[in-house]
């Protein structure tokens, strides 16, 4: 598996797994109603943020997207979203992406890393981001609405470098 820069012909693999991971509406908070249009660009970040996709061969396992979470006086912390396609998950795709934008990351000098919006529920994704360093900062109680779980809340999570 390799990470590369996100390309516009990468697009046609993407968009499927954003799709099924927009419409299942687990571990996003994004509208499920969302097209490939509006996706795309909420997705593909411009610079200084970055995207990427996981590869193998031919064949996207999944993408993320990093750049500052917020302007100005909060500019020297970034942010960093992932999504990996259902039949490549458990197969360290995401740990891979993680790695990939914590080294970004810390190459283009960011004091740390924030997740505003990690379900608490995604248990495989709060505990692959506790192992790469990230703690709980605090938790939204009951701002996601999961489709079978109802109501769970939202963690924040950073990393300090």
């Amino acid at each position: 598996m390799q990470i590369q820069e996100f390309v516009a012909e990468d697009w046609p693999q993407v968009w499927p797994i954003i799709e099924e991971v927009i419409r299942a509406q687990e571990t996003f908070p994004y509208d499920p109603a969302m097209t490939a249009e509006q996706s795309y660009g909420m997705w593909v970040e411009a610079p200084p943020g970055r995207t990427v996709v996981a590869v193998d061969g031919s064949r996207l396992l999944g993408t993320a997207k990093m750049g500052t979470n917020r302007p100005g006086p909060g500019s020297h912390v970034s942010t960093a979203s992932f999504m990996v396609a259902a039949e490549a998950r458990g197969r360290g795709v995401g740990t891979a992406l993680c790695r990939d934008a914590l080294e970004w990351a810390r190459r283009q000098g960011y004091a740390g890393m924030q997740f505003n919006a990690v379900v608490e529920s995604n248990r495989s994704a709060v505990e692959l981001y506790r192992r790469e360093g990230f703690g709980i900062v605090g938790t939204v109680p009951g701002a996601f609405r999961h489709p079978t779980l109802g109501r769970v809340g939202l963690h924040v999570m950073y990393q300090e470098f």
